[in-house]
Parts: structure tokens; C-alpha cells; sequence
């Protein structure tokens, strides 16, 4: 039987380096703020109890974390008096649990779940189990020093570091586990007398050590184990997110004609044989099925797409967008919160915002649904296989019949009934020689002059 699971998420660092009123944890990569990604990867262990350590002086932090894991899984750290003090302020929060902790950091939003459930079986055979990596260039990041046969007996601070141990490259990634009891025991053995007078929870590494627990080291690459304390950091952090996703999208069967210029976010759905041109971004909440052809310079979010479809180029999908089988949206076309039935199509130049498009229906060039009074938004409800003509505007609350037409140049503002042509336009009037009249009146004032 499997040992139940805990998590503690560490997000109690201030952030200076962000230079930013957002805390850091709070700033997104790949739309997920930093702090949702630790959450996430605890989940995915199947840990009962997700528990965040935040700052006093950060209350939007507690509050994000509130929303995220109820106010009793939220314990503040009332100061900053270094990891292994943080860990401490979530013993209250899971007195009576019994089993195996994972302690992770919210500013480091790349480790994945597997990562964790391979932390968690590590442990099983040993008294504790750390997350380490091998640093291209180990300055600044706790070394882990192991015997021999490669057991780990201690892992040492930069600062209090020898020489020799600076030379290791086998890096700390901050991440441990333990079984809860062995490691609040361990933790009330920590001392502060160190270059930084801080209470390191690296120190019960060794601690463990002399109480007879065998310590384990699990590897990931830097890259997953990147922390986020800067801009800089930020941006390394989204373009690993970003990579990871093109590869994932790719070996599901998705088509991109040029990866890199590709941007995804967290939640993105694309079923398999989609084909994606250049220089696409999909923002939070887009799914698209099977056989989608996205064209170049696409923005596409809140949006479903249906098998099919043909999007693009140089289209904007909006939230609540969705698009039947077979739909096609082409290049200048807005939709917002507007449904496509299959086959219908907007082709070109046109706003359709907050409508009901019916199966077959084709939107001219220049049409718009003038949708806001700006009060209140209104519906337009357009029929299956209706025509609407080129520079057509529908004042919305208003439909458009079945089979119906709309006259070129229209501005409808009364319902058009099934199968009926709508035309609301001035009448033209031509004046015969008025413009051979007016060219030679302008050209004599002009020699006169």
C-alpha cells in the first residue's frame, strides 16, 4: 500500500530582483502564474496536502494561495529567517498527517510531476531523497557532496564552502523529501551558525546522516530545476516552457511549419494532423481538433475549433469563439464571443462579435456586427445558409433569416425573414456630364490662379 503524500510549497522570497509591483511567484509562464505550476506539480504526485509557506508582507501572494488551496493550507512565515525556518511554519498546518513530504519552491515553475513521483519512490528506499542537477556552471548553488558510492552526506552552501567543494558540480536544486516525522525532527536540529545566520533546511542532510538515514540524489536537468529571480530568468523560464511544448505538440502528430516562432500556453489542446503556419500565439483556453490548418500570424484564445477548420492568416480568434466542422475564418477577421455552425465562413475583412453564425452561412468582405451601444452588449443570430453581403453592418439585436440575403452596403436594423433579401441603402442618382463639368471648372481656376 502507498504512503500517503504531502507538499509544502515555499513561497515566502520577496523578489527584489523582479523589480516589480507582481510578486514574483505571481508573474506567468506560458499564462500559468509560477506559483499555479508548483501547485499543479504537487497534484500530479497525488498529494492529499498541498501546503503554501508565504510572507507576511506579501498579501497578494496569500491570497492567490488562499484561492489556489483554501486560507487553512496557507501559513504565513512571520520572518525571513532562511528554508529550513520556512518548512517549519507548515508543521501546525499538517499536524495528525503521516506520511512522505515533498518540499518544493514556487519560483521554480519547470519540474514535473514524474520528476516528483520519482522523488517520492527514491525515498521509499532511503530515509530522505533530493532533487539535484549538474550546473553548466555551479557558482551560487549549493553543492552536494557524496562518498565513495555516491551516497550523499551533505549538501553545503556556496558560502560555507571549501574550495574543493566549490569545484563540484552536482548542484542543489533546493527540492527534498522526507517522511513528515523524520523530517520535522530533523528540522528542530537545524542551527543558524552559518556565513548567513540563516537556518538552511540543506543542513538535515547531514543531520540525517549522523541519526543513521541514508540520504538519496535523483537528477533532473537544469533546465527543469531553473529558478525564476529575475527578468532574465522570467524570459529563460517561458522559452524552456515554450520549447517543451512545441516538442510535446509535435510528437502528438501537430505540424509546426517553424517551431520556434510558435507560442503556447499551459492548457493549449491540439489534436493530432493540425498543421501550424508561422508565427502563431495560442493564449489560455484554445482547443482544436483534428485536421485544423492555423495560417500564419494568428491570435487565437478562449477559442474551440473544429475539425477542418481553416483559420487564417492574419486572424483573431477571441474568447467564447467557436468554430463548427469546416468553418473557414480568413485573413483580417475578428470573432468574439460568436459561434460558426459547420461550413459557415467569414473570409475576409470582417468583426463578428457576440452572434450565432448558422451552418453554410457566408459573411461577405467588410462585414461587422455592431454588437455595443456602449452599455450593453446584443446578439445577432444569422441563419443557416444566409448570404450576407460585402460592407454589410447588423445592428445588432437583429437575425438574419435562413437562406436569407443582405443587400451590399446595407445597414440592417430590422430582422430579415427566411429566404428574404434585406437591402437598407441610399438610392443611387446619377447626373449626367457633372463630373466632365466640375474636372474643367477645377482646372480653369487652377490656370487662373
Amino acid at each position: 500500500m502507498s504512503r500517503a503524500r504531502a507538499a509544502i510549497i515555499l513561497a515566502a522570497g520577496q523578489g527584489t530582483r523582479m523589480k516589480s509591483d507582481l510578486p514574483k511567484v505571481l508573474h506567468p509562464v506560458g499564462g500559468r502564474a509560477i506559483l499555479d505550476w508548483a501547485i499543479a506539480a504537487a497534484a500530479g504526485t497525488g498529494a492529499e496536502r498541498v501546503i503554501a509557506v508565504v510572507a507576511a508582507r506579501r498579501p497578494q501572494v496569500r491570497e492567490h494561495a488562499a484561492k489556489a488551496l483554501g486560507a487553512g493550507n496557507v501559513v504565513v512565515q512571520d520572518l525571513p529567517l532562511g528554508t529550513a525556518h520556512a518548512v517549519r511554519a507548515a508543521q501546525a498546518a499538517l499536524a495528525g498527517f503521516s506520511g512522505d513530504v515533498v518540499v518544493l519552491y514556487a519560483d521554480a515553475p519547470l519540474v514535473r510531476a514524474q520528476t516528483l513521483q520519482a522523488l517520492f519512490a527514491a525515498r521509499n528506499d532511503s530515509g530522505l531523497a533530493v532533487l539535484a542537477f549538474r550546473a553548466a556552471d555551479p557558482a551560487g548553488y549549493g553543492r552536494l557532496v557524496v562518498d565513495e558510492q555516491g551516497r550523499l552526506i551533505r549538501i553545503v552552501e556556496e558560502k560555507d564552502a571549501s574550495e574543493a567543494e566549490r569545484r563540484i558540480d552536482l548542484c542543489n536544486s533546493g527540492v527534498l523529501c522526507a517522511d513528515a516525522g523524520v523530517l520535522f525532527k530533523l528540522l528542530s536540529m537545524v542551527k543558524n551558525d552559518n556565513a548567513k545566520g540563516e537556518y538552511y533546511l540543506t543542513d538535515i542532510i547531514g543531520l540525517g546522516r549522523s541519526a543513521g538515514f541514508a540520504s538519496a540524489v535523483v537528477s533532473a536537468s537544469e533546465t527543469e530545476v531553473l529558478g525564476v529571480n529575475s527578468r532574465v530568468d522570467l524570459a529563460r523560464a517561458e522559452a524552456a516552457f515554450q520549447h517543451r511544448a512545441r516538442i510535446a505538440a509535435m510528437e502528438a502528430g501537430v505540424t509546426l511549419i517553424d517551431p520556434s516562432t510558435v507560442y503556447f500556453s499551459h492548457d493549449t489542446q491540439i489534436a493530432s494532423d493540425v498543421v501550424i503556419e508561422p508565427n502563431v500565439y495560442f493564449g489560455l483556453g484554445v482547443t482544436i481538433a483534428k485536421g485544423v490548418r492555423i495560417k500564419a500570424f494568428c491570435h487565437i484564445e478562449g477559442a474551440e475549433i473544429g475539425e477542418d477548420a481553416n483559420v487564417g492568416p492574419f486572424a483573431r480568434l477571441r474568447p467564447g469563439t467557436t468554430l463548427g466542422a469546416g468553418v473557414k475564418i480568413g485573413n483580417f477577421v475578428e470573432v468574439k464571443n460568436a459561434s460558426f455552425g459547420p461550413r459557415a465562413q467569414a473570409s475576409h475583412l470582417a468583426y463578428i462579435g457576440d452572434a450565432e453564425i448558422g451552418a453554410r452561412a457566408n459573411l461577405g468582405a467588410g462585414t461587422i456586427t455592431c454588437n455595443y451601444d456602449g452599455f450593453s452588449k446584443y446578439r445577432t443570430l444569422i441563419g443557416e445558409d444566409a448570404f450576407i453581403g460585402s460592407d454589410t453592418s447588423l445592428v445588432a439585436p437583429v437575425k438574419v433569416g435562413a437562406r436569407a440575403y443582405t443587400g451590399t452596403g446595407s445597414v440592417i436594423t430590422k430582422d430579415v425573414p427566411d429566404g428574404a433579401l434585406g437591402v437598407a441603402r441610399g438610392r443611387q442618382h446619377n447626373i449626367e456630364g457633372w463630373a466632365d463639368a466640375n474636372r474643367a471648372k477645377k482646372r480653369k481656376a487652377k490656370d487662373e490662379a
